[in-house]
């Protein structure tokens, strides 16, 4: 048999034999592996979280720091367990997870608060108002709803950035940006209103750190050095490329740190900035600014039902309830004056002087009652059923959506007890704390000066001085439902002062709480005005237990209520038995004439050194020198006033702020009123006055074509004009081609009631039409009496 050609066969030659892999060697391996990834999520989400807990340092409690850690590990989770998904789809999974976190959590601070309605229109609510509210509400924060919202979405989208950065892409240093930024935003947040995070701070750059070092280790192992198979040469290369690279990094950080260095040294010690300076809290309008003229409209309509009360305080309290307190005066109006904070159900306490204090707790049903004042017993501690802003300057409550009939909400509140033995001996403050309830504002009636220099002389003692205002008030003055409306200085002299068959020396509570206020402050004393009812037990509270009160305040004391009312059944004492003004300078028939005996003429003296033939200059000489100088005289006075009521007119319209220049056009057009005889009173309003400025134009330019002996056209059925306290208003304004002043009262109205938003052109209408009508109105009058127009002092001297 015969040999084929020879088979060359190839044998592998087996592997060194070496130990056998033990059971679970690849379960370790993933294990290993997964706690070498470990450390980079974990890092996130403590940065993420110790955002919860800086923020978490303004609320009332740690609610809103274990949602946001909630939000944290579940953003970060979402994005470790997609780390297969396509990275298009991570984003929609982990919103949908946010999605149910964030209506976990809204459901949750809403039961953790209490509040009314259905979820839908809270959670609606809570994303419209969210920020603002955030930003508005008092410190300590109640977790609700809306002041949880924005941190909570903030946080899950900080760690959702975060962990896509950081483990997806690999960039870890560029990864811990988002929660570093959210970090930063919750300290901006804060700003003054926490003590210094010095501890969170300190975990947070550990975090960071602990992050930065562990993703540095995450290498395969056996490539330590990246270098090791390439040519020396090329190695050589890539290793001093490294080193110059970390040199640079390295004098870029040395360098920005001794840039930098002492300016954040430095500013260690400064104060944060508060970004809700920046945020306009809750406003309100006029009827909630001044409730006061709301006593005269509920005096009118006294069976109007306008609370229901349920209270439970201890027995014998009485349950006076505060709807406002009125701090600021102008000379016009008391104001509230207050800045209002959303606040949760808990409100912050206040510092008081007032000693023991009482709980009372009150269950009120809204009837009646509108505007937003939110009525409680002083001072409101806890709140519930109705969400509500406060100021704990005044302890005044609004609610911002308005009062609603059916409105049931529950008030807790402390209410101090003064110590009344304290009262006979004690003093009352001074200073800047308290010049807001020590202001007097400028244009004080003379009278009203007088009577509370009177009242004061023979009472040193504050607390007599408030005793002796009270009893004043309470024995002369008439307390009627039917007086009209009105506390500004020319209201209060005409109620202290008036004539008692003419209306004066009766009011409302208004005039007297105001008048006792103003009298206090002209006697040295801190004084306010509260707004609000008399509450007799449970039931309904009507428009007649509204009424006003004033209150004092006292150091070591606090703020004591005072009832000037006149007792019931009571005949008042004229006011003219108990003040007798002196007068500045006695009347002309009482200044003694001097008695100076007749004495003999003297003998004629002939006059020295003077020619025989010279007379001297001639008496009509004299005369005509005399009467000219005279007349010289007249005019330069006549063309100095000319001069100074043009630079006056001028000087309101166009000098100041749109505001000013505004009510300086308003000035020239109730002086013109003064200068045709037809004058307005303090006590009315932009839109009377504008009524009653058509009409005396109307009157004036009929008189110039009709018979000038005809009586002036009545301003209401059967009234004229009265000179002494404000003329009255006619019922229907005359058409009256003219300026249109009514579109100057508007622009009058602006300025009071929203200051700020004047702009220079309504400032330049305002000018026009007050010029208009001062001509149109000067037009009107009689040929002399125009001449006079111009030169008229009085202008100058008039006092708004």
């Amino acid at each position: 048999m015969g040999r084929g050609p020879p088979v060359v066969t190839t044998q592998t030659r087996p592997a060194a034999p070496g130990p056998a892999a033990p059971p679970g060697a690849d379960r370790g391996a993933t294990v290993r592996r997964g706690l070498r990834a470990l450390p980079v999520p974990v890092a996130l989400v403590v940065l993420t979280a110790l955002a919860g807990v800086v923020l978490g340092r303004v609320y009332a409690d740690d609610l809103l720091t274990r949602l946001m850690l909630g939000a944290a590990v579940g953003s970060v989770l979402v994005s470790v367990a997609a780390r297969r998904l396509p990275s298009w789809l991570v984003a929609p999974v982990s919103v949908a997870a946010m999605a149910g976190w964030t209506a976990f959590s809204l459901h949750l601070a809403a039961r953790h608060a209490d509040l009314p309605g259905g979820f839908g229109p809270i959670v609606a609510d809570a994303a419209r108002n969210g920020i603002p509210r955030l930003l508005t509400a008092m410190i300590p924060v109640e977790p609700t709803p809306d002041t949880v919202l924005v941190p909570l979405v903030a946080a899950w989208l900080a760690g959702l950035t975060g962990a896509e950065v950081a483990l997806r892409a690999g960039r870890t240093l560029l990864g811990f940006l988002p929660p570093t930024l959210l970090y930063a935003g919750a300290l901006y947040v804060v700003g003054p209103n926490a003590d210094p995070a010095t501890w969170p701070s300190v975990a947070f750059a550990g975090a960071v750190a602990l992050g930065l070092a562990a993703s540095d280790r995450r290498g395969t192992p056996g490539t330590a050095d990246p270098t090791a198979g390439l040519a020396p040469s090329v190695r050589a290369a890539v290793r001093a490329r490294l080193v110059a690279g970390t040199a640079l990094g390295l004098a870029v950080v040395v360098g920005l740190a001794a840039l930098l260095g002492p300016l954040l040294a430095a500013r260690v010690d400064d104060r944060p900035v508060d970004p809700r300076r920046y945020v306009e809290p809750p406003q309100v309008e006029s009827l909630d600014e001044n409730p006061l003229i709301r006593i005269s409209g509920w005096a009118l309509n006294p069976e109007q039902k306008l609370l229901d009360v349920t209270t439970r305080a201890p027995a014998g309290a009485e349950s006076r309830i505060r709807l406002a307190v009125l701090s600021d005066y102008d000379g016009v109006t008391w104001r509230v004056g207050a800045t209002y904070r959303n606040a949760g159900r808990i409100l912050p306490a206040t510092a008081s002087d007032a000693g023991p204090v009482e709980t009372v707790q009150q269950e009120i049903t809204v009837a009646d009652l509108t505007g937003r004042l939110l009525p409680a017993v002083a001072t409101p501690r806890e709140v519930t059923g109705a969400r509500v802003a406060y100021d704990p300057a005044t302890g005044t409550l609004i609610r911002p959506e308005g009062l609603s009939p059916g409105l049931r909400y529950t008030v807790t509140s402390a209410r101090e007890r003064p110590d009344e033995n304290l009262l006979a001996t004690a003093d009352v403050p001074a200073g800047a704390e308290v010049a807001r309830v020590l202001r007097v504002a400028d244009g004080t009636p003379e009278p009203l000066r007088k009577l509370a220099g009177q009242l004061a002389e023979d009472n040193g003692a504050p607390y007599a001085r408030a005793a002796a205002i009270e009893q004043f008030l309470a024995e002369h003055y008439r307390v009627v439902a039917d007086a009209p409306s009105g506390h500004a200085y020319p209201n209060l002299n005409f109620f202290l002062f008036g004539p008692r068959g003419g209306g004066g020396q009766r009011g409302t509570s208004e005039q007297f709480a105001a008048a006792f206020a103003v009298l206090g402050r002209l006697t040295g004393l801190p004084t306010r005005v509260v707004v609000g009812f008399e509450s007799r037990g449970d039931g309904p509270v009507r428009a007649a237990d509204a009424f006003a009160w004033p209150e004092v305040l006292f150091s070591g004391v606090g703020w004591v209520p005072f009832d000037p009312l006149p007792r019931p059944d009571t005949e008042p004492r004229p006011v003219e038995e108990d003040f007798r003004p002196t007068p500045d300078d006695p009347p002309p028939s009482e200044v003694p004439e001097p008695t100076v005996e007749p004495t003999a003429t003297p003998p004629a003296v002939a006059a020295a050194d003077r020619p025989a033939g010279d007379r001297g200059v001639s008496t009509p000489v004299l005369v005509a020198v005399a009467v000219t100088g005279l007349l010289l005289l007249i005019g330069a006075a006549l063309a100095t006033l000319a001069g100074m009521r043009r630079a006056q007119a001028r000087a309101r319209r166009e000098r100041g702020d749109p505001g000013e220049r505004i009510a300086g056009a308003w000035r020239e057009v109730t002086d013109a009123l003064r200068l045709a005889g037809r004058p307005v009173g303090g006590d009315l309003a932009a839109t009377e006055v504008a009524r009653h400025a058509r009409r005396t134009l109307a009157d004036a330019r009929a008189t110039t074509t009709a018979d000038p002996t005809a009586p002036p056209t009545p301003d209401r059925t059967g009234e004229t004009a009265h000179a002494g306290y404000g003329p009255a208003v006619a019922t229907a304004p005359a058409m009256v081609d003219g300026p249109d002043v009514d579109e100057l009262a508007v622009l009058l109205n602006q300025v009071a009631f929203a200051p700020g938003s004047a702009t220079p052109a309504h400032a330049d209408r305002a000018s026009a039409l007050a010029e208009q009508y001062v001509a149109a109105l000067r037009a009107a009058r009689p040929r002399w009496r125009r001449l006079l127009w111009s030169v008229h002092p009085g202008p100058l001297r008039w006092r708004p």
